[in-house]
């Protein structure tokens, strides 16, 4: 009797269709071209917003003795066009993204926080509650600890800020301590990474977070809502987060939603936890 067997080429197939488990951690794939929000999302119309800089590339966690190396590529090469190093000398050398990396660490249905942080405008369902989310910030260390305080509100305790972040080429590269995450990382953590940009005169009551307008202008992206109900997200994690193109369509029902009349939300966006098969 012949024994079923698995051809190489079909091992390949199975192994390209989920985030990527290796011995050094965790790696999740995004495809190009989706840093359009829910699908309609254009960028600002002042040049220093270049194209693909907003676009979620690849994500990587890695443990390293008692730290955590988290790696987000992006789509262009990042710059610092209005120089952080002048806003505060422990700037972090890149200017306009900020991405938060949020972990379901524990895997409970309503255990943790399913809203995401002030100025994203977008929650997770129940089973998707977070324990942890790293802010990857242009602001050094003491300027974003100060704005999580006043604006994260019961949130603030399981916001971890990177204790380094340094860019390389299109890649933000964080290092956080391993005991802040809880542990190290492990393949049943759900992540969602979400990229939008950063603002550093927010509103009084988002954590520094640039908005998206119904029409694009100078410093504001457009296609979304002049009130707060949008999502003020470009582009996140979705579907099996293996870079294939259908997950753009995914992207696009996660963060769909509606405003009503008055501006007031009736739909929000709602994040998906990606987790490892």
């Amino acid at each position: 009797m012949r024994r079923p067997f698995l051809s190489l080429a079909a091992l390949a197939l199975c192994l390209s269709l989920a985030p990527r488990v290796q011995s050094a951690g965790l790696s999740y794939v995004d495809p190009a071209g989706d840093d359009f929000g829910p699908g309609a999302y254009v960028y600002p119309t002042n040049a220093v917003y270049t194209p693909g800089s907003f676009d979620l590339r690849k994500v990587e966690v890695k443990t390293r003795g008692g730290n955590v190396e988290i790696k987000v590529t992006l789509g262009a090469v990042i710059e610092d066009p209005w120089n952080s190093k002048d806003w505060t000398p422990s700037g972090n050398g890149f200017s306009l993204q900020m991405v938060q990396i949020y972990l379901d660490t524990d895997g409970k249905p309503g255990s943790g926080h399913t809203d995401a942080l002030p100025g994203i405008n977008a929650g997770f369902a129940p089973e998707d509650a977070w324990e942890r989310v790293v802010v990857i910030s242009p602001q050094g260390a003491s300027r974003l600890r100060s704005e999580v305080a006043a604006k994260a509100g019961s949130m603030a305790k399981s916001v971890v800020v990177p204790t380094k972040v340094k860019v390389r080429g299109k890649t933000l590269i964080a290092t956080v301590k391993k005991k802040a995450l809880g542990g190290k990382p492990k393949a049943s953590w759900g992540v969602q990474a979400v990229v939008q940009s950063n603002e550093g005169f927010p509103d009084k009551r988002d954590l520094l977070s640039r908005r998206v307008n119904e029409y694009a202008g100078d410093h504001r992206f457009g296609g979304g809502n002049d009130w707060s109900c949008d999502p003020h997200v470009l582009d996140i994690l979705a579907g099996g987060a293996t870079g294939a193109d259908a997950e753009k369509a995914s992207q696009k029902s996660a963060l769909a939603y509606t405003c009503g009349d008055d501006g007031v939300s009736v739909k929000r966006a709602t994040l998906p936890m990606i987790r490892t098969p």
